[in-house]
């Protein structure tokens, strides 16, 4: 099952050293689980986005490693990609960035040439073959329509998608460079949102997350004195006060740390998908540990 994993400080920024699939340099056989993608979005200073992926397991792009260990931004936005849709190719890694947005999304959307022709000419935002990619466009022009406003456009798109395409799951992360959207839809797979106060539960301990299934560790010693909210697909430390988000829960941490939850979609998908009806490839990446 794909990972993702998506942390906001904003408006401080922090640094984070991300240790993906146990290690960029370790070769055993855990490390090996979701080895079709591995990425890490992120913001400099001024605002621009940046990204770092590759078509490869985390522990053989040495790239990946040099970058991880020295990223500094307000939000982060990581991904593991086990594929389920398009080739392995940088163009369908995670995470996408358009519109100065970046995206990850787990899950699989069907009947594709039925959402291309609903995007019509904003299929050109699309670079790769990915499910995921087009339903970022289609978020894109939702934003766009509603005067800007990414909770909206997230709300629209997912609407959608859930009355017109069959859908296993739309978890997603969207970030800019100082706000950070979440979306559980439906109950398919877990996403966990940690609300860290400075030092964490302990008051005087930096951020140190190691996935419960040891696909992914992060470390920041900088949020030892600020506080940051954590979404992830996992329970990623001991913290008593990780959150399971509701199915059609959308999450929205805006400028200054305000926090908005709200379900938004009580509803199930019109043509809701199991494993049973994905195609071999779809189905294995959808599957936990």
């Amino acid at each position: 099952m794909c990972r993702l994993f998506g942390m906001t400080s904003a408006p401080r920024r922090s640094r984070a050293t991300f240790w993906l699939l146990e290690a960029p340099d370790n070769l055993s056989v855990q490390s090996r689980r979701e080895p079709d993608g591995t990425g890490l979005g992120y913001f400099t200073a001024d605002g621009t986005p940046r990204l770092h992926k590759a078509p490869v397991a985390a522990f053989q792009d040495r790239a990946f490693a040099q970058e991880a260990a020295v990223v500094e931004s307000t939000t982060f936005l990581a991904h593991i990609r086990y594929a389920s849709t398009g080739a392995l190719e940088d163009a369908n890694t995670h995470p996408f960035e358009q519109a100065g947005r970046l995206f990850a999304h787990n899950g699989v959307i069907e009947d594709l040439d039925r959402l291309d022709a609903h995007l019509g000419p904003d299929r050109s935002l699309v670079t790769g073959d990915t499910d995921s990619e087009r339903f970022f466009a289609l978020i894109t022009r939702e934003t766009a329509a509603r005067g800007g406003s990414v909770a909206d456009g997230i709300e629209a798109a997912a609407r959608w998608v859930s009355e017109n395409l069959p859908v296993y799951a739309l978890n997603i992360v969207l970030t800019t460079a100082d706000e950070l959207w979440a979306l559980r839809y439906p109950d398919t797979h877990e996403l966990y949102v940690l609300e860290r106060r400075p030092g964490g539960h302990h008051g005087d301990r930096h951020l140190d997350h190691a996935g419960s299934a040891g696909r992914m560790r992060i470390h920041s010693g900088d949020l030892a004195r600020t506080r940051a909210t954590v979404v992830a697909s996992e329970r990623m430390d001991d913290n008593p006060h990780w959150q399971l988000m509701e199915p059609g829960e959308l999450l929205h941490i805006g400028p200054g740390h305000t926090v908005t939850r709200q379900v938004v979609l009580p509803q199930e998908p019109v043509h809701r998908l199991t494993l049973a009806d994905l195609r071999p490839a779809a189905a294995t990446s959808q599957q936990g540990a």
